[in-house]
């Protein structure tokens, strides 16, 4: 069986295209699995993972805990704020001590980039990167992928654009870095003020025109603005942003054509899409939730089986 080329996924850097096609053949076997009446494979009850979620999150945290169940693995929850981190614990201590429980595997969140780097070089453990600060969502961009091939056949040629607040946003980073290793055409759009300086360099359009946007592209990936990453504010009232910014279905059905939507959640309703458009045909939104669970358990399940070795 063909393996990944990396130990951790710390991110879709470390990734070449060979890795990404393995994860989704993966899942689409997952994926199968999940909706069977049993929902679960023993595949990984030797295996022990720890969750260790060092910022908020509720679909990340949910979805790696599902998959991780779905897989017969033995799961170990931790939360930063009823830990002894509160009481100035490194990063390295609390992980040493959960490791010292035999645990096989590490899922991170943490608010400082390349933390889960940082992890890989000092602990004997496989690492998920859940999350780094604005930095990288590895599983997340891989989830957004999976969709638009389920929905569209596949992700080469295809022309997506993400939409909002791209400056602080680990999502767009990592989804830019898959859309194109996959072959797909990248266009960022948002305020000025929220659309990197460097962005350039990463190969991808840039255009703050929303309509002009929507009109290039095949799939839009709607960004909520991150607001408690915001220390100024980098647009004058969340009324304008919405007027400028936001996707409603009168927008959506101007078009000249049908595009499908994506959102990585939380939405904020109203804002950067209305409810009309995020529960209609043209979002997979709930497809995206669902691709999580199989996604993931194609990661850890690929991770895993080189633990094993």
């Amino acid at each position: 069986m063909s393996e990944l080329s990396v130990n951790h996924l710390l991110g879709i850097k470390y990734l070449n295209e060979q890795d990404i096609q393995l994860i989704f053949e993966t899942a689409d076997h997952f994926k199968e699995v999940i909706n069977r009446p049993i929902k679960k494979v023993p595949s990984l009850r030797d295996i022990t993972i720890a969750n260790l979620f060092f910022e908020n999150s509720t679909r990340t945290k949910l979805s790696f805990e599902l998959a991780e169940k779905r897989l017969s693995a033995d799961v170990l929850n931790f939360s930063s704020g009823q830990s002894s981190v509160k009481k100035g614990e490194t990063l390295i201590d609390t992980v040493n001590n959960i490791l010292s429980m035999k645990v096989d595997m590490v899922v991170m969140r943490h608010p400082n980039p390349g933390a889960g780097v940082f992890l890989s070089k000092h602990v004997n453990a496989s690492i998920v990167n859940a999350g780094d600060g604005a930095h990288e969502h590895p599983t997340q961009a891989l989830l957004d992928s999976y969709s638009i091939r389920e929905r569209l056949g596949d992700v080469a040629g295809k022309k997506v654009v993400i939409v909002g607040d791209i400056l602080h946003s680990r999502v767009a980073l990592s989804n830019i870095f898959a859309l194109q290793l996959q072959g797909a055409e990248v266009m960022v759009c948002g305020p000025k003020t929220l659309i990197p300086r460097y962005i350039h360099e990463l190969g991808v359009k840039v255009e703050t025109n929303l309509r002009k946007a929507l009109n290039w592209c095949d799939v839009a990936n709607m960004l909520r603005v991150q607001n408690e990453r915001m220390d100024i504010s980098y647009f004058p009232s969340t009324r304008e942003y919405t007027q400028q910014f936001g996707v409603n279905k009168e927008l959506l059905d101007s078009l000249d054509k049908e595009i499908t939507i994506m959102h990585p959640g939380p939405i904020n309703r109203g804002v950067e899409i209305t409810s009309d458009v995020a529960d209609s045909k043209q979002a997979i939104i709930l497809d995206q939730v669902q691709n999580g669970v199989a996604v993931r358990m194609a990661v850890i399940y690929l991770l895993a089986s080189k633990i094993k070795q």
